[in-house]
C-alpha cells in the first residue's frame, strides 16, 4: 500500500470514494507561535470546485488562526485516517459568514455525515482552497 499524490481538482475514483465515506477529521492550524493546533472537525470535499470545507463555530480557536493570517488564508490541511487508510488535503483556508456560503457547507456536511448541523447563528464555514491531496488507500 504505497503513499501517493492526487491532483485536488481531479482525484481518482478510489480517493474519491474515500471522501464520501462517513469519518472524522482533524484541522491542522497555526498558533501566533507557528506550533500546530490539530482538533477533530467534520470536512467535506468538493474536487470540482477544489474546496474542502468546515463549519464552525465564529468565535472558535481554529476560526481565529485561520482569520489571523489574512485576506491570503490561512496554510492548513485536513486529513482523516481508517486503519491504514489515510487522506490529507491541504491548502489555504478562508472564512465566511456569507449566508450562501454557510448554507452549502451545511448541505455537503448533510450529504456526507447523515444529519443536519444543529443551528448555530454564530456558524461560518472555513473554506480550503485546495493546492495538494496525499493519501494511501
Amino acid at each position: 500500500m504505497a503513499s501517493y499524490s492526487v491532483d485536488p481538482g481531479d482525484p481518482d475514483a478510489s480517493y474519491l470514494s474515500f471522501w464520501r465515506e462517513k469519518h472524522l477529521c482533524t484541522l491542522t492550524t497555526l498558533r501566533p507561535d507557528g506550533t500546530p493546533h490539530v482538533v477533530p472537525v467534520a470536512v467535506t470535499y468538493d474536487p470540482g470546485a477544489r474546496l474542502a470545507r468546515v463549519v464552525a463555530n465564529g468565535s472558535s480557536t481554529k476560526v481565529r488562526h485561520v482569520r489571523a493570517a489574512g485576506a491570503e488564508g490561512a496554510a492548513v490541511a485536513v486529513c482523516q485516517v481508517d486503519g491504514r487508510r489515510w487522506a490529507t488535503l491541504e491548502g489555504r483556508a478562508v472564512v465566511s459568514a456569507e449566508r450562501e456560503r454557510v448554507a452549502e457547507a451545511e448541505r455537503r456536511y448533510a450529504e456526507r455525515y447523515g444529519r443536519t448541523p444543529r443551528p448555530n447563528p454564530a456558524r461560518v464555514v472555513i473554506e480550503i482552497a485546495l493546492t495538494r491531496a496525499l493519501g494511501r488507500g
